[in-house]
C-alpha cells in the first residue's frame, strides 16, 4: 500500500530530521504553497486545466492540502523544505 511504501521509504532515509515527505506528482512548483505558522507545516497545491471540447469547455481540478504539527523543541525557523 502507498502508506507502507512511504514507511519504508521514510525509514531508509538516514535522515533523523525528516518530518515528512508529501506527493505532489502533477503539481507544477508555481502550484505548490508551504507555509510555517503557529507550530504547523501546512503543504497545499492547486491545479486546474480547462479544455474545449465540442460539447463546450471541460474543467480539471485537484488539490491536495497536508498539516503536519512540528515535533516538540523545532522552532518554525528551522523548518526548510524542497521539491
Amino acid at each position: 500500500s502507498m502508506q507502507r511504501r512511504l514507511n519504508r521509504m521514510l525509514d531508509s532515509s538516514h535522515d533523523d530530521k525528516l518530518l515528512a515527505l508529501v506527493d505532489v506528482e502533477g503539481f507544477v512548483p508555481e502550484e505548490i504553497i508551504v507555509t510555517v505558522k503557529d507550530g504547523k507545516v501546512k503543504v497545499l497545491a492547486e491545479h486546474r486545466e480547462e479544455h474545449t471540447t465540442s460539447r463546450g469547455k471541460e474543467y480539471n481540478y485537484k488539490n491536495i492540502m497536508k498539516e503536519i504539527s512540528l515535533p516538540p523543541g523545532v522552532g518554525e525557523d528551522q523548518v526548510t523544505y524542497s521539491l
